[in-house]
């Protein structure tokens, strides 16, 4: 007899909702029993006209869903109940239920807009939020909206924020209570360190197994932890405990035995986040949390996605927790102390905001659309989009105007990264073999750094026990690419392989003893000392760790130049140059071999054109700043006091123009000495009209003229205009004058040049202070002319004749 579900009371409603508004936002928690019972609930209505397609966010799922109803339905796999998933299907021309994975949907709308013979789309677990969920989402929506009015969408999820989702679907939502027993959580009393994150999981699931008598589940972040916590706890288990794996990359068989029923003793399960949903594992009452799990992050600095093992949210922890009261009342042992929930982040971010955008770049190219057109729940970011479509312009995916082209339509028909579809598509027969390693986990993480290893073991005939599980699936991905794949007609060895999928990633060793590297991209990247590639000219790096200054190579093969300069001889062009150097004080003309940021050959530059010189030289100046001459600092002075009726001339408006008004001048300049001789004035002078040029010197005079008719420049950069003048020059001036609006300040002084007066007013210094003045001089300076009555004295610079 079937068990009854709790989401068997909502199934009426389901149906009404979907016959009427044909979209429904479904929220249930787990164990409601909604992945099974709503597709069968749809199929036996016949609400809708064709085939249901039900989107799963991992393969495990999909196929132990299609079982589980094909099961209660008393029929093999493939016939009503059926899946699909990578390398495999299980489905007739009789399929009426569909359970798919999620690229799998994105392939089937491509290849068919109108969604021919299917007439639902129901999306699983869809608060994971994964970039394909949000894609095929929005691409179902544009379906429904320009070519299938009938087309019934769902989306259905256990910890999702429906209202959004449902605005965007304009659809009703349903939530099921669904059906739990109470959980006991237990804290940690003091939190653990990073560092102790195997140890401290060890101690916790041996209490867990000592204080509860149910199988244990225990959530760990990878592969390597669960095989490290084993070990761990392998001398201190009960003997009636059996251990099991669970994670992606195992084989389908070790996997259902870890979900299936277990006749005596008690399980333990050490498993990753893909036994947080749409999973039921059989007998679990106790959950124990590490409270952590490994994510795929793209960094915009570097370029590039990382594995980063990172704290998980409320929902998660909700999710996990839940696993242990799915048959009776359980417990959930927490890494973490009570203190330390509350910090935790509400929910993860979906994909399309932290997750690589190369292949929904190239997806969206393939459906001729663009991104902010496009019904997604959450828009991709516009900077990271851009450069996700230089990458396809780089793999010749997309044409200049970010078209598709031909070979981007081929791209997109192969199930894997542009990057890896690309060498595929232009490799030889090793491709799909090297596509299957870099697409999946490193078999020899941690054995050095030179992916020729890794290749040669999975080549080898003779292979080590303890790789022999991972290679085989490795070998089994090749061959599935393979059969996917036009005959092979490009390069063998490796090096071209590699950078085939990553033409950003080739790297030139940059000059000195340690192994950095400059890649094409533009970043730079550095290798241990110690590893045989490190003293290579040119690498190709398929793996570094992301750091946006300067990343670590975690996995790198060497090319050869030949074979770099033969794969991509239209990408590698002679560029030629002026530039500023700050190192060497002065503009260095090169032309240069460049295969994008790479320099594969430098040569002197002779003859380089004046201006490309003098464009160079702008950098200089910027650099070494504004240096004007003393007549070039009067003229600044002046032109500052006019402002109101002059162009700007402050610091900042002539730095920010140097384009417009020094570069004509700086014909012959380029070095720092040049800049340091060079007259500025013409420069500044040039910028004026005849009109303000005339209205400066009417109105701010460059000069004063002395009663014998020599011109004395005028000093404005104090408070108020001055010159230095001898007094007997001003012999017989009787008028003070009257400069830019201010009386003129004379510094008067002897005919040894020293200073005897300052003042602004002439006429009151002969009256008041002169007769003192002469007094004092007279004796200091006999030889020299001492009128009595200065005013009507000629001007003089000279002494009397001796004797007299």
């Amino acid at each position: 007899m079937p068990v009854a579900l709790p989401i068997d009371a909502l199934l009426p409603e389901i149906v009404a909702a979907l016959e009427k508004s044909g979209r429904l936002v479904l929220q249930a928690p787990p164990g409601a029993g909604k992945t099974t019972k709503v597709p069968l609930a749809m199929l036996k209505a016949r609400i809708c006209a064709g085939k249901i397609v039900m989107l799963e966010p991992r393969r495990l799922a999909a196929r132990m869903a299609a079982e589980r109803m094909a099961q209660s339905l008393g029929e093999p796999l493939g016939k009503t109940v059926g899946y699909r998933i990578r390398g495999e299907t299980t489905a007739g021309a009789d399929t009426k239920i569909e359970m798919v994975t999620e690229g799998i949907l994105t392939r089937m709308i491509q290849d068919t807009p109108d969604l021919r013979g299917i007439g639902a789309v129901i999306f699983d677990e869809f608060h994971e939020r994964s970039l394909n969920a949000d894609l095929g989402l929005a691409l179902c929506l544009e379906v429904a909206e320009a070519l299938r009015d009938d087309l019934m969408i769902v989306a259905m999820s256990a910890t999702l924020d429906a209202a959004p989702v449902a605005n965007l679907m304009q659809a009703p939502i349903v939530t099921s209570a669904g059906r739990s027993f109470d959980v006991t959580p237990h804290w940690l009393p003091k939190p653990v360190g990073h560092t102790h994150f195997d140890n401290g999981m060890t101690r916790l699931i041996c209490q867990a197994l000592a204080e509860t008598d149910g199988s244990v589940l225990a959530f760990l972040p990878g592969e390597r932890e669960i095989k490290r916590v084993h070990a761990l706890i392998r001398p201190d288990l009960p003997p009636d405990v059996l251990v099991h794996h669970l994670f992606g990359a195992m084989p389908f068989d070790a996997q259902q035995r870890a979900i299936a029923p277990q006749r005596t003793g008690r399980k333990l399960v050490l498993a990753t986040s893909i036994a947080e949903t749409s999973l039921t594992i059989d007998g679990i009452r106790v959950v124990v949390d590490g409270g952590r799990a490994r994510r795929s992050r793209f960094d915009p600095a570097s370029g590039m996605s990382r594995l980063i093992t990172e704290k998980i949210t409320r929902a998660e922890a909700t999710q996990r927790a839940g696993r242990a009261g799915r048959i009776a009342r359980g417990d959930v042992y927490k890494l973490w102390t009570k203190g330390e929930d509350g910090a935790l982040a509400a929910h993860p971010p979906p994909e399309i905001e932290v997750g690589d955008l190369s292949s929904l770049a190239l997806e969206l190219a393939l459906w001729g659309a663009h991104a902010p057109h496009m019904p997604f729940l959450t828009q991709p970011h516009e900077g990271r989009l851009i450069e996700a479509q230089t990458l396809l312009k780089a793999l010749s995916a997309l044409d200049a105007e970010g078209r598709i082209t031909s070979h981007g339509k081929r791209l997109g028909k192969i199930p894997l990264h542009p990057r890896l579809a690309h060498m595929v598509l232009s490799g030889g027969t090793r491709a799909p073999l090297l596509a299957a390693l870099l697409s999946g986990r490193d078999p020899l993480r941690g054995s050095g750094i030179d992916l020729r290893t890794r290749m040669e073991l999975l080549e080898s005939s003779h292979v080590p026990t303890e790789h022999k599980a991972a290679l085989a699936l490795i070998k089994q991905e090749a061959k599935r690419i393979a059969k996917q794949s036009p005959p092979p007609r490009g390069p063998q060895d490796l090096g071209s392989l590699a950078a085939l999928a990553y033409p950003d990633r080739v790297g030139l060793r940059r000059i000195g003893d340690a192994p950095r590297f400059l890649l094409s991209g533009g970043k730079g990247a550095i290798m241990p000392e110690s590893n045989r590639l490190s003293k290579e000219r040119l690498i190709v790096a398929t793996d570094l760790d992301g750091d946006p200054r300067e990343a670590r190579i975690r996995q790198a093969v060497q090319i050869d130049e030949a074979k770099l300069r033969s794969l991509f001889s239209a990408q590698i062009n002679w560029q030629r140059f002026c530039v500023w150097s700050r190192r060497a004080g002065r503009v260095l003309s090169r032309e240069q071999e460049r295969f994008g940021a790479l320099v594969l050959d430098d040569r002197n530059w002779r003859n380089a054109p004046a201006e490309a010189v003098a464009h160079a030289m702008l950098d200089g100046v910027r650099q070494l700043g504004l240096l004007p001459e003393p007549a070039a600092q009067r003229f600044l002075a002046r032109a500052r006091l006019l402002r109101h009726a002059l162009p700007d001339f402050s610091d900042i408006h002539l730095m920010n123009t140097l384009e417009t008004w020094l570069l004509p001048h700086l014909t012959g300049i380029r070095s720092a000495a040049d800049w340091r001789g060079f007259k500025l004035l013409p420069a500044l002078q040039a910028r004026l009209s005849w009109a303000e040029k005339t209205a400066l010197d009417r109105d701010v005079p460059a000069h004063f003229s002395t009663p014998l008719g020599r011109k004395i420049p005028i000093d404005y950069a104090g408070e108020r205009p001055s010159i230095a003048v001898r007094l007997q020059e001003i012999f017989g001036l009787t008028e003070h004058p009257i400069v830019a609006g201010q009386p003129l300040q004379f510094t008067l002084l002897s005919p040894g040049q020293k200073p005897v007066q300052i003042t602004t007013d002439i006429p009151g210094f002969w009256a008041r202070s002169y007769a003192e003045v002469r007094k004092d001089l007279r004796g200091r300076y006999p030889r020299h002319p001492w009128p009595d009555d200065p005013t009507v004295a000629a001007p003089t610079l000279r002494a009397k004749p001796r004797g007299t």
